[in-house]
């Protein structure tokens, strides 16, 4: 271990602003990382003094009471690039600190290109087991690899066990050794699948556990309390208070006078330092103005949560846009994380809970569905749909302006609540799209995801949310969320109907459909509706009108009997009777009429009674609305005291140690995900077993819906997202290694680049030759090309490629439009060549307009194009198509996210309208698609592993029956976007 007096003074570069970055902690809590200047030198002592002996001890190998002014001096002053130094912070206070010192192979400092450095961690013992360390490991590490640094050296002392484990559970691949009486530990610091699975394994638990804090408090304080009835604050404690709240609840009025107050029957406040106990979560509704103030006093009494339904902010303009910035680093500097704010609020229904910190006056009922609106109105007309059908929630949380805690937070949290069994989300905007992506594709291996998104075609984000906005058409949004495994749907009424039916019924094993009811128009609206979604009905079974309960019990066991079917929609009319009554129980009549219970009774006595695996049943009713109140009367919670067999969902990352996560506050009844009929089997109890309805045995409600096009979409929703997890969730494919891949020669021409060229945001495009170099690096040849200024430049262009060639023009009007014209092939000879230049230039346009270029002839094939971009609200998208009308003029494109596997790259192949082409259409020969599939997915590897790379163009690619050449490439560089955005790198929360 080296001492002050032995490190020699390096000259300083500029404060690496974008190394600071806030994080989640193990607990739940926040933390800020940044790097250690020379004004810290107080903040060090102060938090050297507040570290045991013990833990000193750990870190100098000897006793080491205090910090000399050397030390002081040397662990505040850094160069940035040999000796860096990071803080983890909690307001203005260090917890932890880390370092490193680049060394030589004999250990003595060292500068470039010396790719060593040791490196010492030291943290607080009042924070230790917070996961400060490995989160400074991680932020360490980047900062290393940025500066040219390959592998860590560290050395700690045998009974040190807990610096140990940080090292060796953080998936670096490591050696270790024992000498002079400490372990000896090298970590390669080149990311490897282990290391991102624990990174990512970790911020799950952490952000995960973030969320549980805020739905599940053990006391709760709203601030801002009025003393007169209405206005904000009283609604929302008289909300809590309704709710039946399990904690403990506070009242604060900073204008209250002396003396004890109480306001809706309970212990009013003037601040939380009057409380006298501690405050989990506060609900802040204050004025803009007073919400600072409001927060330093939760920050100093230990609040560990806020939700703020203050308005005034981002979405009011650039001044609140400021305020919210400022109430961001302000509750992150004490540890707090926000919802809002502009916030409608949270609800949690679990019993042990019942949470509703909300504006919204009625408590939902509890239920198997998640639920997140960034929108208060949307909010609460999901509510309401929601109610209407009977349906209730496990959570609900409405985000406002998202400043903290946004989707991926609760996707987090659902991924693994046993409480949820379907995920809901409206949004209008995505911060961070490559990370919710990854993380809708993980849940959605194990839980449905079903998506509105609003906004859509405004072109801006809505007020108050500072995110990117997308430049790509939103259908190919759409098709990159359906690749991820999301269900995206388009209104609010379909986010409703399809929740309802992943909720309640299993997963359909297929697209095959049995359609049967007393309304042969209704079985035939059906009928069609199936077909336009892409399912496979049967011929509809018409019942007649005059069909009695029983007759529908009858067909619908049938019909769930039948190994031919998948999924049944049963349709149904009111039944008239000879004198010409109705039996239908309009909504004019609700629950007057007995045949509707009946009816009800009959369906679900079917399912329940169906043999072998479970089949999602739905109900179209018209003019029946009492049907549907007694359809949805069954129990929404799944069976528990009935044997099932489940198959364990595919998991999302490579094993990793993990401690036990922390215990919730209250407990909740567990659940299964949806199940399919090939990956669950379920026991319901039989026909006349007496069991009621309302008994958590009984089979779950039948969703029931007014038109026959909303029962089929929602059901045809559920087959595709069924198909999903059958085959990409279960078998996503991988990511291939490919040979003849330099990465640090690519890294190295893309710096230099950007370091000698004007980059701006808007990046520069690279010259012919960078541009066949940086693909050459990945193993991508680019057909040369010569330019052909004049005729005899031309004959000496085709003499050095070797005939026969062909003469292209490649000014912009002309590029790729051989329709115009501008493309001369097979030219044989010098002759040949001399005449198609005359011609080319005399038709068209002088040399100087027309850039002629000559390039050799390539085997005849199919005209392709391949595209990259990095869309700033949707992640990096690779892209094909047939080059031409279909792309240009139809869109006949196909879309996956990078990194793709070579699952999607096939896909990708096969998805577009035209690939019959590929694949011998009309006799003609079948190209090389392993190789087209080999070129998309080295694309991806470089637009992955360099996110400055924004945008590559390879155009055309002439795939032939055996391998493929590329003619044209053009490849645009910009700096990096920052890690939040990118989801590379270090965990970090976005800040906006």
């Amino acid at each position: 271990m080296q001492s002050a007096s032995e490190q020699p003074e390096q000259p300083e570069h500029a404060y690496p602003d974008h190394w600071e970055a806030d994080v989640v902690l193990r607990d739940g809590g926040t933390a800020r990382i940044r790097p250690i200047t020379a004004d810290d030198a107080d903040r060090l002592v102060g938090f050297y003094e507040h570290v045991s002996d013990e833990s000193k001890y750990y870190r100098f190998f000897a006793p080491y009471p205090r910090l000399s002014a050397k030390d002081v001096h040397r662990f505040t002053h850094h160069d940035f690039v040999d000796r860096v130094g990071l803080a983890a912070t909690v307001g203005d206070d260090f917890i932890a600190t880390v370092r490193y010192d680049r060394i030589a192979p004999d250990g003595r400092p060292a500068s470039a290109p010396a790719d060593e450095a040791e490196v010492a961690f030291l943290v607080q013992d009042a924070h230790q087991g917070r996961g400060v360390a490995s989160a400074l490991l991680e932020h360490i590490a980047a900062v290393a690899r940025e500066r040219g640094i390959r592998r860590f050296a560290a050395e700690v002392l045998p009974a040190n066990t807990k610096m140990i484990k940080v090292f060796t559970d953080a998936g670096y691949t490591q050696k270790r050794s024992f000498e002079d009486g400490s372990v000896r530990l090298h970590l390669d610091l080149e990311p490897t699948d282990r290391s991102m699975a624990v990174q990512r394994a970790r911020e799950q638990r952490a952000e995960a556990r973030s969320v549980q804090r805020l739905l599940a408090p053990g006391s709760v304080a709203v601030i801002g309390v009025g003393r007169a009835p209405g206005g904000v604050g009283r609604t929302v404690l008289r909300n809590l208070l309704a709710a039946g709240y399990r904690g403990t609840v506070h009242a604060v009025n900073k204008n209250l006078g002396e003396g004890p107050h109480t306001l809706e029957g309970i212990p009013a406040h003037r601040g939380l330092a009057d409380v006298g106990e501690p405050v989990d979560l506060a609900i802040v509704a204050v004025p803009a103005d007073q919400v600072p103030a409001a927060v330093a006093d939760c920050g100093e009494h230990g609040v560990r949560g806020l939700v703020v339904l203050s308005a005034g902010y981002a979405e009011s303009g650039a001044e609140g846009r400021e305020r919210q910035r400022a109430l961001v680093r302000q509750a992150r500097s004490y540890g707090m994380r926000i919802i809002g704010p502009n916030a409608f609020g949270i609800i949690n229904t679990a019993e042990a809970v019942r949470l509703n910190a909300s504006l919204a006056p009625q408590m939902p009922a509890a239920g198997r569905i998640g639920l997140f609106a960034q929108s208060g109105a949307i909010g609460i007309a999901l509510l309401a749909g929601l109610h209407r059908h009977g349906a209730g929630v496990s959570s609900f949380i409405s985000a406002g302006n998202r400043a903290d805690v946004s989707g991926n937070d609760l996707l987090q949290h659902w991924y693994d609540d046993p409480a949820t069994d379907v995920v809901l989300l409206y949004l209008e905007s995505i911060g961070n799209p490559r990370k919710f992506t990854r993380l809708a594709r993980r849940t959605a291996a194990v839980k449905p995801v079903v998506v509105v998104k609003g906004a859509r075609h405004s072109g801006s984000a809505p007020p108050g949310h500072r995110v990117p906005v997308t430049r790509v058409p939103y259908a190919t949004v759409s098709a990159l969320l359906r690749q991820a495994g999301v269900i995206r749907v388009d209104t609010i009424t379909e986010l409703v109907d399809t929740g309802l039916l992943l909720a309640d019924q299993p997963l359909p094993a297929g697209p095959r459909v049995a359609i049967l009811g007393n309304s042969e128009s209704l079985g035939l609206l059906a009928y069609d509706a199936c077909l336009t979604e892409g399912l496979r009905p049967q011929r509809p079974l018409d019942l007649t009108t005059g069909a009695t309960p029983d007759d529908f019990r009858a067909a619908l066991a049938a019909a769930l009997a039948d190994d031919g079917c998948d999924a049944v929609v049963v349709t149904a009319i009111p039944r008239v009777g000879e004198d010409g009554a109705g039996e239908g129980g309009g909504e004019g009549d609700r629950g007057t009429s007995r045949g509707v219970d009946v009816l009800a009774a009959a369906l679900r006595a079917a399912v329940a009674a169906a043999p072998g695996p479970a089949k999602p049943v739905v109900v179209v009713h018209v003019e029946m609305g009492a049907l549907a109140e007694a359809l949805s009367a069954a129990t929404r919670t799944r069976p528990t005291g009935t044997a099932s067999v489940t198959v364990a969902p595919p998991q999302a990352v490579a094993p990793v140690p993990a401690p036990a996560p922390a215990p919730a506050p209250a407990p909740v009844p567990e659940s299964a995900a949806p199940r399919t009929a090939a990956d669950s089997a379920v026991s319901v109890p039989a026909a006349g077993s007496g069991v009621p309805a309302a008994e958590p045995t009984a089979p779950g409600a039948i969703p029931a819906y007014p038109a026959a096009e909303r029962a089929v979409r929602a059901l045809a929703e559920s087959v595709r997202y069924a198909d999903w997890r059958r085959r990409s969730a279960a078998d996503p494919g991988r990511v291939p290694e490919f040979d003849r891949i330099d990465e640090s020669a690519a890294a190295g021409l893309i710096a230099r680049v950007l370091r000698t060229r004007d980059a701006h945001a808007r990046g520069v495009t690279l010259d012919c030759d960078e541009t066949t170099d940086l693909l050459g690096h990945y193993g991508i040849r680019v057909l040369p090309t010569l330019p052909a200024p004049g005729p005899d430049e031309a004959v000496r262009a085709a003499a050095r490629l070797g005939f026969p060639v062909a003469l292209k023009t490649t000014a912009p009007h002309l590029r790729h439009r051989p329709d115009l014209g501008g493309v001369r092939l097979d030219l044989a000879t010098e002759g040949q060549l001399r005449t198609a230049y005359a011609e080319l230039t005399e038709a068209l346009g002088k040399p100087e307009e027309l850039q002629p270029v000559v390039q050799a002839m390539v085997p005849r094939g199919v005209d392709t194009v391949v595209r990259a971009a990095i869309d700033p609200a949707v992640g990096a998208v690779l892209s094909f198509g047939l080059a031409g009308a279909p792309s240009e003029l139809l869109g006949d494109m196909s879309h996956r996210l990078v990194p793709a596997t070579d699952r999607d790259a096939a896909d990708l192949v096969r998805s577009i309208r035209t690939a019959p082409l590929l694949f011998g259409w009309r006799g003609s020969a079948p190209v090389d698609t392993a190789a087209l599939e080999e070129l998309l997915l080295r694309i991806s590897r470089l637009v992955d592993d360099h996110p400055e790379v924004v945008a590559i163009s390879l155009e055309p690619v002439v795939v032939a029956p055996r391998g493929l050449s590329v003619l044209g490439a053009s490849v645009r560089l910009a700096p990096p976007p920052p890690s939040p955005v990118t989801d590379l790198g270090p965990r970090r929360l976005p800040s906006y």
